[in-house]
């Protein structure tokens, strides 16, 4: 039983280094260097004009960005499959490859994370030898006075990171040749910009919960719950939650959430988050294609590893309903869209993401990670 348990926990490891590889980009041609700079002055100007310097605190001006981005923006439309995100590393010269970073599918990156910034509508673009990727350094300002049910988890779990979140006033985007955004990071590149700095929110203790019921009864964080996301009429949001639950249980109950926390107590250098219903929609899929076809994750030895029998049963049972109702939530949201009441809805499953069960297998588990 140990077995297949410690087999569960390295899921996450195993998802991130396989879904993290960025596969050949054929769909887009290789971008001259003139082409790409203009690409990044129009996405730093759209970027001001959706997101623009306001009060930190401001929810309507948070709301508007949020649903800018989230809906058919240029920022969304130049993500890959997946964007690695998180911050600098501690020691300079580091490779992205060796970098601690978060996997996040698209949706929930631009409805989560990347409006949690403002932008003032600066850019310089660069090209790193060493990377094979070019360098779009973008102005920005954290939201830090928000409600706390309005950030994706309580970044406050580490002083450290809530303090770097209100010092950044940079965001840095790592492109492809072909024009693909692969990584962001937030960072505070040394140089003081008046518009980019705010007086810091001191937050409380975290109390060891990634979601809670605030005082009106309401679970939170609300944007992780979909709300904002998709449509309020929505009719699957309730059964959204509920089936997610299930699945949390058994994904607890197989120790998965040390591995898939934002505390990364495995210390994985790909962390792949499932701790809220929004991040786990944007895995499921790759979640359960790697469950349903029995590709296990690798042991430190890199011997494949087996899931015992009746936890892998529940992941399928509990992991199916999950995704057949975000799966319908989606295809409300399309159907929304369609009829014209909703332009440009978009949901926290990639259309180009492949069914769980078809024919196209997970990448293979012995991948290096690199982007």
């Amino acid at each position: 039983m140990r077995a297949g348990i410690a087999g569960i926990a390295a899921l996450g490891v195993a998802l991130a280094i396989g879904a993290s590889a960025q596969g050949p980009d054929e769909a887009r041609p290789i971008l001259e260097a003139p082409t790409l700079e203009t690409t990044v002055r129009q996405l730093a100007a759209q970027l001001s004009a959706v997101c623009p310097l306001a009060d930190p605190g401001d929810q309507n001006a948070f709301d508007a960005c949020r649903q800018a981005l989230f809906r058919g923006s240029l920022l969304r439309q130049r993500l890959g499959t997946i964007l690695l995100w998180g911050r600098p590393p501690p020691r300079s010269g580091t490779s992205l490859k060796e970098t601690s970073l978060t996997q996040f599918g698209p949706e929930v990156w631009t409805g989560l994370y990347a409006p949690l910034f403002m932008f003032d509508g600066t850019s310089r673009l660069d090209y790193d030898e060493g990377e094979r990727l070019y360098r779009a350094t973008l102005g920005a300002l954290f939201r830090n006075a928000l409600d706390p049910g309005q950030y994706p988890y309580p970044f406050w779990h580490s002083a450290k990171k809530w303090n770097d979140y209100q010092k950044a006033n940079a965001i840095v985007l790592w492109i492809a040749p072909s024009g693909t955004i692969v990584a962001g990071q937030f960072t505070n590149d040394g140089e003081t910009h008046i518009p980019l700095t705010s007086k810091p929110v001191t937050r409380p203790p975290f109390d060891g919960h990634w979601m809670w019921t605030d005082a009106k009864g309401e679970s939170q964080p609300a944007p992780a719950l979909f709300h904002g996301l998709f449509a309020e009429d929505n009719p699957y949001l309730d059964e959204l939650e509920a089936r997610y639950r299930d699945f949390a249980d058994v994904l607890r109950k197989g120790h998965c959430d040390g591995c898939h926390a934002p505390d990364n107590p495995s210390h994985t250098n790909r962390l792949v988050l499932l701790q809220t219903p929004a991040h786990a929609a944007s895995e499921i899929k790759r979640l359960m294609r790697v469950v349903r076809d029995n590709d296990m994750p690798l042991d430190d030895a890199l011997i494949a590893t087996e899931v015992d029998a009746d936890t892998r049963a529940a992941l399928l049972d509990y992991g199916a309903a999950f995704e057949e109702t975000v799966d319908a939530a989606r295809a409300w949201e399309q159907a929304r869209a369609a009829r014209g009441s909703c332009e440009g809805c978009r949901s926290l499953v990639p259309p180009d993401d492949p069914p769980s069960n078809s024919p196209a297998r997970h990448r293979s588990l012995r991948s290096d990670g690199n982007r």
